[in-house]
C-alpha cells in the first residue's frame, strides 16, 4: 500500500456488470465494485460479519438464515462488495425499509429488525434502516464503507425515500466509559475533540445525531449503547 488515499467512489449509471451482476457502483480504480447481494452470498456474507464484529453476542450476529432471510424480504437492500480480481466479497450492507417515530426512536436492533431476519420490512416505509455494514478487517482503509454508502443513498434517491438511518455503534466508548457518560462522549465526538471509529466517520459522510439508544445491542466495546443517526434525501419529492 501506497499511503495514499483511494480513488473516489462513484456510481455506476452505465450498466456494466461483474460476473453476471449489474455494477452499482465502482471504485475509480476498478478494483472493487458494489452489487446486490445474493441468496448464495450468505456463507461469505456470515464470515465478513464475524470478522467485523468479534464482539457482538451470538444472539445478535448475523448468520446465513439472516442473510437468505434479508433476500426474501428486501433483496435490493442488500449490498456486497466483490474485489475484481478475486470475485472475493470483502464488505457488504444490510437496509430493511421502514416508518420512523422520532419521538420514539430508542429501541432495541433485534426488535427493529425482527431478531435479524428483517420480518418488521415495511415496502411503504418512507425511511431505510440501516440495519448494519461491514469491511473485512484485511480491507479496511480502501474506502469500501464509503462506496456502500454511495450506493445506500443511490437506493434512496431512486425509491424517493426520506433517507436513511441507523443505530451507530460507538465503539470508541468503551475505553472512556468510567470518565465519561454516553452523552458526554457523543458531543465531544461531534464537537471534534474524541475520535470515534464508527460515530466520527457516519458524521463526516452528512449524518446527524438525533439520540442515544439504551440496551440497544450486546457489545461491551459500545456499553451496548447505540447512537440514532439521520441522513435526509435532499431530492425527496412529496
Amino acid at each position: 500500500m501506497t499511503g495514499r488515499p483511494p480513488p473516489a467512489d462513484q456510481s455506476d449509471p452505465a450498466g456494466r456488470s461483474f460476473q453476471g451482476r449489474a455494477v452499482l457502483a465502482t471504485r475509480a480504480d476498478g478494483r472493487y465494485v458494489v452489487v446486490q447481494a445474493r441468496a448464495d452470498d450468505a456463507p461469505a456474507l456470515e464470515a465478513v460479519q464475524r470478522a467485523c464484529f468479534p464482539d457482538l453476542s451470538e444472539d445478535e450476529i448475523a448468520t446465513e438464515t439472516h442473510f437468505r432471510s434479508h433476500q426474501t424480504h428486501f433483496p435490493e437492500g442488500q449490498l456486497a462488495v466483490l474485489a475484481v480480481d478475486t470475485g472475493e466479497l470483502v464488505a457488504s450492507s444490510s437496509d430493511l425499509r421502514m416508518n420512523v417515530d422520532f419521538t420514539h426512536y430508542a429501541h432495541p436492533y433485534l426488535q427493529e429488525t425482527g431478531n435479524n431476519l428483517f420480518t418488521t420490512h415495511d415496502p411503504r416505509g418512507e425511511w431505510l434502516y440501516g440495519a448494519d455494514i461491514g469491511v473485512h478487517p484485511n480491507c479496511r482503509g480502501q474506502g469500501l464503507a464509503t462506496l456502500l454508502y454511495g450506493a445506500r443513498h443511490d437506493l434512496i434517491r431512486h425509491l424517493n425515500l426520506r433517507g436513511h438511518v441507523a443505530g451507530a455503534m460507538p465503539k470508541g466508548y468503551g475505553r472512556v466509559a468510567a470518565d465519561l457518560s454516553i452523552e458526554q462522549y457523543v458531543m465531544a465526538v461531534i464537537r471534534g475533540e474524541l475520535a470515534d471509529p464508527v460515530l466520527s466517520v457516519q458524521l463526516r459522510r452528512g449524518y446527524s445525531v438525533w439520540g442515544v439508544i439504551p440496551e440497544y445491542l450486546e457489545d461491551d466495546s459500545c456499553r451496548n449503547y447505540g447512537v440514532f443517526i439521520v441522513w435526509r434525501n435532499r431530492a425527496y419529492r412529496p
